[in-house]
């Protein structure tokens, strides 16, 4: 037996009163790869004061029918060591935590925006850059003479993306510059370009397939192509199949140019509640050519917003070609649409011919304007217009929205996302719906730290400052969405708590299911988006009507669930098969809500299953990384 350091013979000396009542306290212990300890407790290398040591000491306090702690739920306990969460505890008691972000977020796996510090290297010659991610470009290809300079595969197929082009290609004369695939396929996506292309003289600058596939895509343009003298600017497939962003904002654009021609092809298409706003576009300019060419076509809830848009511009042409064709629901606003505007060409064609009547409102369109030509052609009845243009408009056809069909409106409804509980049945085969969590990798906090950092409404400037939100920046948008969703009322029936440690989950669903309980997840994303086998089935609690707590993730820097119970639901794990082969790839957990009488009428379900509420049940699977809490069989 080898001798014990000297380190280690003093915290025997000083922590030996407690081996006996940890061993007998660790009885059922499983570590984060999933293994269960045997009676003795830890294992040498494991330090009894971490916080994952503490949810395994917790789990075996709280938990009454001495099932074995959940390795998935232990496998996001934070990673902190003793040391560092005694040290944070202390640094947010103290609300120092803000002067330490940087670390807490590495040390606690949090996700969080870098802060970016400028990047001032100048580039006298072209330059391509491939694979490029993460920076701060400020002055980039100021006052550049000719030349061309290209971003290729700029942050892409990343998680946490932040970006920051501040005055690039500004008084350049003659300079083309080119993005090819940027920020393509990421996650939660920052983009900030200010400044960009301010007072220069031809030249072009073009952005291919800009945020596509994008998860929570937000772009911001502030000063774009200003006071331009002949520069073109190019958007081609931007935020194309994006989802549930903030949005992209566009301030400034083209502001007091010159015969500055911009085009935005595929702008928004396929997206999924994308918002947009243009601020001060094309104000003041002087013989401007803006084309929008498929905006926010076949989207879902798209809501775009255009103020003063051409304003005061002078023999401008502006064109919208298919704009919201497709669409589903969603709302458009354009206040001061070519006001004050002289002899400028506005024409919409095919706007708003969608699918489920949204909102559209035109303010001030074209008031105040001499010699403009301003026409709409197939357009929606929904549209509501205000103060326009009394002469020189031409509407030429006017068209009622049509609610869209059963099978159409599915595409706004993934496949195998809702289905019957019938379907649940060994040898059926069921289409299985993406359950891949598209969330940033995020840990609990410890509760020592967690309850001392704010969390309401109330104090959202607190949050903000602790994790260096800008205002109206992307962070401050995931912060208030996620707060005000906790600070919901529940629904009909609905018990609801939201939780940023492993402690106030197992607290939750002890509370509402009492200490008797299992946690289950869907074992692997095996499976998704194809056609799969139902296996084994088995009904949790005997397949009866039972009550349960299901935890869904929210985005936020530090790992949080909305977890809810709702009455009257039958819980199942199936093994998944693959159809040909009949091996089994996956075990999936399910949950069937048997009373649908409080839903919406217009709730995914039964637009998906075609029924109504109250008339049927719905089920759906718990996706990766969720969580199904149930009363131990």
């Amino acid at each position: 037996m080898f001798p014990l350091s000297l380190s280690k013979q003093k915290m025997l000396k000083r922590f030996g009163f407690l081996l006996p009542f940890l061993s007998c306290l660790f009885f059922h212990v499983v570590t984060a790869g999933g293994e269960q300890l045997s009676n003795g407790g830890f294992s040498p290398e494991t330090n009894p004061f971490t916080p994952k040591a503490s949810l395994v000491r917790y789990w075996n306090k709280q938990i009454q029918n001495q099932s074995p702690g959940s390795a998935f739920l232990l496998s996001k306990a934070s990673p902190l060591t003793a040391v560092a969460s005694a040290t944070f505890a202390k640094l947010a008691s103290q609300n120092s935590l803000p002067d330490r972000l940087p670390d807490f977020c590495s040390a606690a796996n949090l996700f969080c925006f870098p802060d970016l510090g400028p990047t001032l290297e100048k580039h006298s010659n072209d330059v391509k850059f491939s694979v490029y991610d993460q920076r701060n470009f400020t002055n980039y290809g100021t006052t550049r003479p000719g030349g061309a300079d290209s971003f290729e595969k700029y942050s892409q197929n990343g998680n946490v993306v932040t970006d920051s082009f501040r005055r690039y290609s500004r008084d350049a004369a003659g300079h083309d510059d080119s993005f090819t695939g940027y920020a393509d396929n990421s996650n939660v996506v920052d983009e900030n370009f200010k400044s960009y292309g301010t007072s220069a003289t031809g030249g072009s600058g073009e952005f291919k397939a800009y945020q596509s596939g994008v998860n929570n895509p937000t772009s911001r343009f502030t000063a774009y192509s200003d006071d331009g003298n002949g520069r073109a600017q190019t958007f081609k497939t931007y935020t194309h199949e994006g989802n549930a962003g903030p949005g992209q904002s566009f301030t400034s654009y083209g502001k007091n140019g010159n015969g500055a021609p911009n085009e935005f092809s595929s702008y928004g298409v396929s997206s999924n509640v994308i918002g947009s706003d243009f601020s001060n576009y094309g104000e003041n300019a002087n013989a401007a050519n803006d084309t929008f060419k498929g905006y926010g076509g076949d989207g879902n809830v798209p809501r775009n917003n255009f103020k003063s848009y051409g304003a005061s511009g002078n023999a401008a042409v502006d064109t919208f070609l298919n704009y919201r064709d497709k669409a589903n629901v969603g709302d458009d606003t354009f206040s001061s649409y070519a006001k004050n505007s002289n002899s400028e060409k506005v024409g919409f064609v095919n706007y708003g011919k969608s699918f489920n009547p949204g909102s559209e409102s035109f303010t001030g369109y074209g008031k105040g304007a001499e010699g403009n030509k301003i026409d709409f052609k197939t357009y929606t009845k929904n549209s509501t217009f205000k103060d326009y243009a009394k002469t020189g408009v031409e509407f030429a056809r006017y068209n009622q929205s049509k609610l869209r069909d059963g099978k159409t409106v599915n595409k706004w409804v993934e496949p195998g996302k809702f289905f019957r509980e019938s379907m649940l049945k060994e040898g059926m085969l069921i289409w299985m719906p993406d359950i891949k969590d598209k969330m940033p990798k995020r840990s609990f906090l410890p509760r020592s730290i967690v309850s001392k950092l704010p969390f309401s409404t109330s104090k959202i400037a607190e949050i903000k400052r602790l994790f260096h939100a800008r205002d109206n920046s992307t962070m401050e948008g995931i912060i208030t969405d996620a707060v005000t969703e906790c600070e919901r009322l529940p629904t009909v029936g609905e018990t609801k708590r939201c939780v940023g440690s492993a402690e106030d989950m197992i607290d939750f669903a002890t509370s509402v299911l009492g200490r008797s309980v299992v946690v289950r997840t869907t074992e692997s994303v095996a499976g998704s988006k194809q056609k799969v086998m139902i296996g084994n089935v088995k009904g949790i609690n005997g397949g009866n009507v039972t009550k349960s707590v299901s935890c869904h993730q929210s985005l936020y820097p530090y790992l949080l669930y909305y977890c809810h119970s709702v009455p009257k639901v039958r819980v199942y794990e199936s093994d998944l098969l693959d159809p040909k082969s009949k091996a089994k790839i996956n075990h999936g957990i399910a949950i069937c809500h048997m009373d649908t009488s409080a839903w919406g009428a217009s709730h995914g379900a039964f637009v998906s299953l075609g029924s109504k509420p109250g008339l049927i049940e719905v089920c759906h699977w718990i996706f990766e990384n969720d969580m199904n809490w149930a009363i131990a069989d």
